[in-house]
């Protein structure tokens, strides 16, 4: 069959509007978050159903044609954008966003894979529940893509990753087979736990079509607080004291340096008067679905022993939904700030709690000897040891170029302090395709040959998402 025979092969699956093939159409779900790279596709293909799924999986099988599943394309490493063959077929999940049940009692929400994290939330929030995840993506990413990515966000410190929040999936593997299990239960101890395959997996294994989420209690009372730091100021001493005194009422930690701030503030039109430490700054965010716990006398009691040890130079307490809201807005426009500056070489950070500091000192010293004028943006959600450890690209200088040169060696030697202090090069972006490689250098043998045994287990015709993540343990298929 020719590469058209294919196309109406899946045309008769899902009708004329579940498959685009028009080139302009198609160049919105070739090329990654980041415009790193372009690959190339037969098609776009849009079920509705988690049997339209099944069908389009069983008839690429048949055929020998690639399957690259899609959320929101949101992927910072190109685990969502096809190859450049031109064999692999995009399979879209934006038509499945059902929202099929919230159930308060059992505080879960069970939903379509395609669903956008943001209406998600709302559904959640509409019942007086909470989804805890949320991240800078969130009114784009899609549930099956946070999954696949094993997500973390703003308030992993409290609730977890992605993966501590999924009770059920649904699930399409390789040869079309369904997998069914969307129940609620907390406890289920009755042989593998299927789910977690796919948490981290990136399409690789599978196309997630559908997924129950655990919820909390929605928030009624929150205290924000603004820390300027010192430059002494020992971040993992002061988180620890931060959670001892807060119990479990800490569900943000997020660290700033003065430059990060400084872009964020240069994006805003209205940006807060506060600002950095010598040492940068830190949100720090305690919440409450209880009406009775004073928080705010918490956070100021708190923020006084922390003045006290000399930690932080100053502290700024929210006075109002509209200063919490604006010192959120600061935080959440660094990307956006690295953007217009003319963009950044992301490291996507993890290293023990105890460590952070020693990697800031090492990496700066890496940083320097790479070349003494460059400029970072660091920030992060340090509550869980992650940091967005950014190279910001020379005003007048190519992204692209300048992106290419660091990851060819400096990125390098930062993954080197990383993984000498125990950490590694993702803490929540994964793997995908650019970082493939990072995986084979750094990973542990064992680890990495289990994970191309799982992999080669679910998909030994290697059909799904091949090329990210892992490789398996044949030769990469031949379309």
């Amino acid at each position: 069959m020719s590469p058209s025979d294919h196309v109406q092969a899946f045309r008769d699956l899902l009708g004329a509007v579940g498959v685009v093939d028009d080139p302009q159409r198609l160049a919105t779900y070739t090329t990654d978050q980041r415009q790193l790279f372009t690959g190339s596709t037969l098609a776009v293909l849009k079920p509705v159903t988690t049997k339209q799924v099944s069908d389009v999986v069983t008839l690429a099988a048949r055929l020998g044609i690639g399957l690259v599943p899609q959320g929101g394309n949101t992927s910072y490493c190109g685990g969502a954008t096809p190859d450049a063959s031109g064999r692999q077929v995009v399979v879209s999940l934006e038509r499945m966003d059902a929202i099929r049940e919230v159930d308060p009692l059992s505080m879960s929400i069970s939903v379509d894979a395609g669903a956008i994290l943001k209406k998600v939330q709302e559904a959640a929030a509409s019942a007086a529940l909470l989804l805890p995840l949320s991240l800078g993506a969130e009114g784009s990413c899609r549930i099956g893509g946070n999954i696949g990515t094993n997500a973390g966000g703003l308030s992993v410190v409290r609730y977890g990753m992605t993966r501590d929040l999924l009770l059920g999936i649904e699930a399409v593997l390789p040869d079309g087979t369904i997998v069914s299990d969307m129940r609620k239960l907390r406890k289920n101890n009755t042989g593998y736990d299927v789910k977690q395959c796919f948490v981290g997996s990136e399409g690789t294994l599978g196309i997630v079509t559908g997924a129950v989420l655990r919820l909390a209690p929605l928030p009624v009372r929150r205290a924000t607080a603004w820390l300027k730091l010192a430059k002494v100021a020992p971040l993992a001493e002061l988180l620890a004291l931060v959670r001892r005194e807060s119990g479990e009422l800490l569900t943000t930690f997020e660290f700033m340096t003065a430059r990060s701030i400084a872009l964020a503030t240069a994006a805003m039109a209205s940006p807060p008067s506060v600002g950095p430490g010598s040492g940068g700054a830190i949100l720090l965010e305690f919440a409450s679905s209880s009406r009775h716990l004073d928080l705010d006398s918490l956070m100021e009691t708190i923020l006084a022993e922390t003045v006290e040890y000399e930690w932080v130079e100053d502290a700024f307490l929210a006075q109002s939904g509209a200063q919490r809201a604006s010192m959120w807005e600061l935080r959440e426009t660094i990307p956006e700030g690295e953007k217009r500056w003319g963009g950044s070489v992301k490291h996507d950070i993890s290293a023990p709690l105890s460590c952070i500091q020693r990697f800031l000192d090492v990496a700066g010293v890496e940083v320097r000897k790479f070349h003494a004028d460059l400029e970072l943006s660091v920030y992060g959600h340090v509550g869980d040891g992650n940091l967005h450890y950014n190279i910001l690209v020379p005003q007048g200088t190519n992204r692209i170029a300048f992106t290419r040169l660091v990851e060819a060696s400096l990125s390098l030697r930062l993954y080197d302090a990383a993984a000498a202090l125990g950490g590694t090069f993702s803490a929540e972006h994964g793997v995908g395709r650019f970082k493939r490689h990072l995986l084979e250098k750094y990973g542990d043998p064992g680890r990495v040959a289990a994970m191309r045994r799982v992999k080669t287990a679910f998909d030994p015709a290697g059909i799904m998402n091949a090329g990210a993540v892992v490789r398996p343990l044949d030769p990469e298929p031949v379309y």
